[in-house]
């Protein structure tokens, strides 16, 4: 079985100070919790700019800073943001992708989300997808249905995206797939040979299925933009604390976690230096 790859979900685009206390907002807070989830075990950091009052934006400044504050602190995988927040157009939620990150979220289809609509038309996803081609952007592909795997595929008959494909099932949004067990693996079993797949569960489903994911030979993504609860009830401390969770967790139930230089290999990203 490979190597357990960690995301952590930094902030989202949802969450406030409201909700999570400890939520990190600024370029350098993020930057700051995406090191601590480093240090804690973590390979990928997915991010969401945040503006000065802590509204979301995809504005390509705030990401070139982040970007480089989390670079220069230690060498995970940054991941951006195309989803940025309900009712961005397109031309919003693509302007991280041109600062050539190592990879972006691209979400392949339209979705319920809670009270609001998650729109992506099949005009829009082709374009998402053609700019991280054009920038040489691994794309991480989120799945919030089973028809979305359908989507995905069309994208690779088209030539917009490589095999082997990279998805994230996002599961438990109110409005999408409820985060079961038998829904999990119906969408694993869905996947062409050679896929690899990563599971967000949202809210008290996150540990559930990070740990089906751990014993299927999927891998994880934890973080606030998902829970903000360690435990019913209680709030979680940081970031870094889901992660060292799910480290512990793997390492009990006997898999190895991943290094960001080893998960740049399983996904097919090019190495870095380091130091």
């Amino acid at each position: 079985m490979e190597k357990l790859i960690i995301t952590v979900a930094l902030d989202g685009a949802e969450v406030t100070r409201e909700h999570q206390p400890n939520l990190p907002l600024s370029p350098d807070e993020i930057a700051e919790a995406a090191y601590e989830a480093w240090k804690a075990g973590a390979s990928i950091a997915h991010v969401h700019a945040r503006d000065e009052q802590g509204n979301p934006s995809q504005d390509k400044e705030i990401y070139r800073q982040i970007i480089e504050k989390i670079s220069a602190k230690c060498d995970i995988i940054v991941q951006v943001s195309t989803g940025g927040a309900v009712g961005m157009t397109p031309e919003e939620r693509l302007q991280p992708v041109t600062l050539k990150p190592e990879m972006a979220t691209l979400t392949v289809g339209t979705v319920n989300f809670g009270n609001d609509v998650f729109m992506n038309t099949p005009t829009d996803i082709e374009i998402y997808a053609k700019a991280m081609q054009d920038h040489g952007v691994r794309p991480e592909l989120e799945i919030f249905d089973v028809g979305m795997i359908t989507n995905a595929m069309r994208l690779v008959k088209q030539g917009l995206v490589s095999e082997p494909v990279h998805v994230d099932f996002v599961m438990g949004v109110p409005g999408a797939i409820a985060g079961t067990v038998d829904n999990l693996l119906h969408m694993v079993r869905q996947l062409p040979a050679g896929a690899t797949w990563t599971v967000a569960g949202v809210g008290r489903v996150q540990l559930p299925l990070n740990t089906m994911a751990i014993l299927l030979g999927g891998h994880v993504r934890v973080g606030f933009e998902d829970n903000v609860y360690y435990e019913k009830g209680v709030l979680a401390t940081s970031n870094a604390q889901f992660v060292e969770r799910i480290v512990r967790l793997s390492k009990e139930l006997g898999r190895e976690v991943a290094t960001p230089a080893e998960a740049r290999k399983i996904l097919g990203l090019a190495p870095v230096n380091v130091g």
